[in-house]
């Protein structure tokens, strides 16, 4: 009896190695094939654009000829947008997890906003859009409010549009703190901003960083928000102030794309090109910064 049993479990235990061993292989091969496509899609998008990242590319405007065209208002006024958005985002994302994971009470009310913060996250993004155009560009039929195609109102749209992925990995990561951590600081004569501000946001600070790199990166290729609150797709001016209309980049890679002509096609890589680089730029910040307090902490 004894022999017959360990066989059973034998065979109970091979099969569920080699059950393992198929959804192992399995995911090796979808993760092969996504990386597959993903060098074949960057391979494609070099070979037809890195031709055209020439110094006149920067230095000049968007054209109707495509031997003219170049990025320099949608590039700076992409820069512009970011610079608004980050601080807009960052302070209103954090402070809101702040106050709902340390301060507010577990009640439904709460626990109500926190699954609608959960759910406002996967809102696609053309009804932030319309939201932004109501409120911002609109001033919601109110002309005092109205702050036109301006870089506020697009960086305001684009907030609204990552505040979500910010507060749940915001709340995620200050959760994750131990709660000994808090008692101990408290323990010390510690007050309880002291013990947020010393002790609980340093040591979530690599969690927060990674859902705030997510957001950025969404916001910085968005398009569709920016179409639908009516942004330029040429603009030949920078702008000045918050309060200037601009050109984005992600705007002037959709007209690219969808122009017939086999040079605006081209171009249009060039300046995803571009893009992935800010992008990389952003998240290499980003990672450093985290990696930092890692250590630390």
């Amino acid at each position: 009896m004894q022999l017959i049993d360990q066989r059973k479990v034998d065979a109970k235990l091979s099969g569920r190695l080699s059950k393992n061993s198929i959804i192992k292989f399995i995911f090796l091969i979808c993760t092969l094939i996504g990386l597959v496509v993903l060098a074949l899609l960057l391979f494609d998008i070099f070979r037809k654009g890195a031709g055209y990242l020439t110094p006149t590319f920067f230095q000049n405007f968007s054209s109707s000829t495509p031997s003219k065209a170049g990025i320099k208002g949608a590039l700076i006024g992409t820069l512009w947008m970011m610079m608004t958005i980050a601080p807009i985002a960052v302070v209103l994302g954090v402070g809101t997890a702040i106050y709902m994971e340390e301060y507010s009470k577990d009640n439904w009310f709460t626990r109500f906003i926190r699954v609608n913060i959960s759910n406002l996250a996967g809102v696609p993004s053309v009804v932030f859009g319309l939201l932004g155009l109501t409120l911002f560009v609109r001033g919601a039929g109110i002309e005092n409010l109205s702050l036109g195609k301006s870089v506020l109102a697009a960086s305001l749209t684009m907030a609204l549009m990552i505040l979500p992925v910010i507060i749940v990995s915001s709340q995620e990561a200050i959760r994750a703190v131990p709660g000994a951590i808090r008692e101990a600081s408290l323990g010390l004569g510690g007050t309880k901003w002291q013990t947020i501000t010393n002790v609980v946001l340093p040591a979530s600070i690599p969690g927060i960083l990674t859902g705030t790199i997510l957001a950025l990166s969404r916001a910085l290729g968005e398009t569709a928000p920016l179409v639908v609150i009516g942004i330029p797709t040429i603009f030949l001016k920078t702008p000045d102030g918050i309060m200037d209309r601009f050109q984005a980049l992600p705007m002037q890679i959709y007209t690219w794309a969808k122009l017939p002509k086999a040079e605006f096609q081209n171009l249009s890589s060039a300046g995803i090109i571009v893009l992935l680089i800010i992008l990389i730029a952003m998240n290499s910040i980003a990672i450093f910064i985290r990696n930092k307090y890692q250590k630390k902490y």
